[in-house]
C-alpha cells in the first residue's frame, strides 16, 4: 500500500485506541496523528488494522517509547527491524523517540530515564543516533524528557546536551514544552534561554501536554488540559521556531476524543494570533 506524502502542518493529536471508532466514524477535523510505535509492533494486528485505517485519511508521525537511546545496553536490533517494517507499512512523515534510557541488563522499565548531561554521554548517544539513522535510512526526532533530580557527573547544561547532540548525529529535535517549562521551574534555569540556544532548523515538531503542581516541584503527568504557563512558553517557542507542527499529548486519565480535539484547536488559535501579530509588525 502506498499513501499520499502530505505534509505535516498545524495542530496534531496522540492517537489512542478509545478513540478509533470515533476518529474512523466522523473523521474529525485535525491535521494529523501521532501514533505510538509500541502499540503497533510485535504482532499486533488488531492495532495495525486501525492505524492503517486511519493512515487513509490522515498523515501520520511515529512516536517511540523504548528506543532507549541512551541505554549502556546494546540497541534493540529486533525493535528495530520491527519499527523498519511499521515505517514501510504506513510511511510516517518522520518518527520520533526520547533522550533518555528506559533499559538496562536487557530489563525494560516503564520510565523516560534522563541521562547525566556529559561528554562521555553525549559521543556515547551520537554513536547509536547515527547506527539508528543509518539502519533505518532517515532523521529521527529526538524529544527532552523531565527530569527532577540533577546528576553530580553533570558538566553541560541540559540545552547545551541536546544540542551538542543535535548536531553531531544530525538528527532533528521534539521539543516538549511541557518538559521544559517542568524542568525549567524544578530546576531553576530560564525557559527562554534554553530555547535560544538550540539550533533553530532542527526543531521540527512541539509537544504540548499537562503536568501537576506538587507545590514542592512540577509533576510531568500527561493527564490534564494544558496549563497557562506552558501556553506562554509554547508562544515563546513559536516565536523562536516559527510554526512548526505541534501535538497535544494525553496519556492517562484520556478524555473523551472532544476534549482533545478542543485542546487541539487551542494551537490554531496560537498559531492564528501570531500570524496577525506578524501582520501588524510588518
Amino acid at each position: 500500500m502506498r499513501f499520499n506524502a502530505e505534509p505535516i502542518v498545524g495542530a496534531g493529536i496522540g492517537l489512542r485506541a478509545n478513540h478509533y471508532q470515533t476518529i474512523l466514524e466522523n473523521l474529525p477535523n485535525v491535521a494529523w496523528f501521532e501514533a505510538i510505535t509500541e502499540n503497533y509492533i510485535g504482532n499486533k494486528a488488531v492495532p495495525l488494522t486501525y492505524l492503517i485505517a486511519i493512515r487513509e485519511h490522515y498523515p501520520l508521525t511515529l512516536h517511540g517509547v523504548s528506543m532507549s537511546i541512551g541505554s549502556t545496553d546494546p540497541l534493540n536490533q529486533s525493535y528495530l527491524e520491527e519499527l523498519k517494517n511499521l515505517i514501510e507499512i504506513i510511511e510516517p512523515a518522520w518518527i520520533s523517540d526520547h533522550l533518555c534510557w528506559t533499559s538496562v541488563g536487557g530489563r525494560y522499565v516503564p520510565e523516560l530515564l534522563p541521562l547525566p548531561h556529559h561528554p562521555t554521554v553525549i559521543q556515547h548517544v551520537v554513536d547509536r543516533i547515527l547506527y539508528v539513522q543509518d539502519f533505518l535510512k532517515q532523521r529521527i526526532l529526538l524529544e527532552n524528557v523531565s527530569r527532577y533530580l540533577e546528576f553530580k557527573d553533570s558538566q553541560v547544561t541540559e540545552w547545551e546536551f541536546l544540542a551538542e547532540i543535535a548536531k553531531r548525529a544530525d538528527c532533528d529535535i521534539l521539543l516538549d514544552v511541557n518538559n521544559l517549562y517542568v524542568n525549567a521551574y524544578n530546576h531553576q534555569f530560564c525557559p527562554q534561554k534554553y530555547m535560544a540556544a538550540l539550533p533553530k532548523e532542527r526543531v521540527k515538531q512541539f509537544h504540548l501536554a499537562g503536568h501537576q503542581d506538587k507545590n514542592t516541584h512540577l509533576l510531568d503527568t500527561h493527564d490534564q488540559v494544558v496549563s497557562p504557563a506552558v501556553w506562554d512558553c509554547f508562544a515563546q517557542a513559536m516565536a523562536i521556531f516559527g510554526e512548526i507542527p505541534a501535538l497535544i499529548e494525553w496519556d492517562t486519565h484520556i478524555p473523551s476524543f472532544t476534549t482533545l480535539l478542543s485542546e487541539s484547536q487551542k494551537v490554531g488559535a496560537y498559531y492564528r494570533l501570531k500570524a496577525v501579530t506578524a501582520t501588524f509588525s510588518a
